[in-house]
């Protein structure tokens, strides 16, 4: 499925907004890893040229719920495991990058992972969850552990970094790794359930994006109490506004990165040049 390689002014994604099933045991958990694959095979074949980057939600092999978090010793993998292993045959039979989030176990315990995959099927690296939530219909804290490192990665000429749900309203780590790290865009993935916080998520993944001059998706899974991803241009007016997903179903969209865009963006608004080295300005 290989299609012509790309220019390197642009990067093509394929963005699935999937519907994650109950999933309370390792064979149900495998069954969803299939058919996900062979729906996101068959998205990406249906596209015009190349896709670089197929991205996945959060926790994209397992239901998000109390209930699979208690059977996280069953559910849960190591990096080379389930998940590993399907969209490592997705990546090569696209030739696309795959960015994609498991539970994640090693020998300190449970971790909220993205990792991704290239297209010759090698494991690029992984990022676990800075930022675990504990409000709402979150108990992040209860099952998991949070990271403790950054992860980028680069697909044609673009540098990319994956964040996870809660992450996205600490505003210093999406500040740190396009300042310090040289990003160009941030893969926001999240399991956002429509509770309180729900409507807030949206105007925290605009402001990132613009104030950071960063193309952004942040991408949710699908389903009744779920949905509404969108992706944010690194500027926004009355003209250029974000891409808004489906409310509920299942839905994958193309998007096509310029970049001519990030250039124009970063030299016409002078939001980062302009910051101040130190804050810190109590002597004054």
């Amino acid at each position: 499925m290989n299609k012509t390689a790309p220019s390197g002014n642009t990067l093509t994604l394929l963005a699935c907004q999937i519907e994650i099933p109950q999933t309370p045991t390792v064979a149900q958990r495998d069954i969803h890893l299939e058919k996900s694959a062979e729906a996101v095979c068959a998205e990406a074949a249906a596209v015009e040229g190349r896709v670089d980057l197929i991205v996945l939600p959060e926790l994209s092999s397992i239901n998000y719920s109390y209930d699979t978090f208690s059977r996280l010793s069953d559910l849960a993998e190591p990096l080379d495991g389930a998940s590993f292993k399907t969209w490592r045959q997705v990546a090569i039979k696209t030739g696309a990058h795959v960015c994609y989030s498991f539970a994640r176990i090693d020998e300190s315990g449970f971790f909220i992972s993205v990792a991704v995959v290239d297209p010759a099927g090698r494991h690029l690296g992984h990022y676990d969850k800075l930022h675990l939530a504990q409000f709402g219909a979150s108990r992040e804290r209860d099952h998991f552990q949070r990271g403790n490192h950054l992860f980028t990665f680069l697909v044609n000429g673009f540098r990319l970094a994956p964040i996870i749900c809660y992450d996205i309203r600490i505003p210093e780590l999406s500040r740190a790794l396009v300042i310090y790290h040289g990003v160009d865009v941030i893969l926001h993935c999240g399991a956002y359930f429509r509770d309180k916080s729900f409507y807030t998520w949206h105007h925290f993944a605009v402001t990132r994006a613009i104030e950071n001059q960063v193309f952004l998706l942040s991408l949710n899974r699908a389903g009744s109490s779920f949905g509404q991803s969108l992706y944010c241009p690194p500027w926004q007016d009355d003209e250029t506004t974000p891409l808004n997903f489906d409310d509920t179903k299942e839905d994958f969209r193309e998007i096509k990165l310029d970049r001519r865009t990030l250039v124009d963006v970063r030299r016409n608004y002078s939001f980062l040049r302009d910051r101040l080295p130190n804050y810190d300005l109590s002597s004054i």
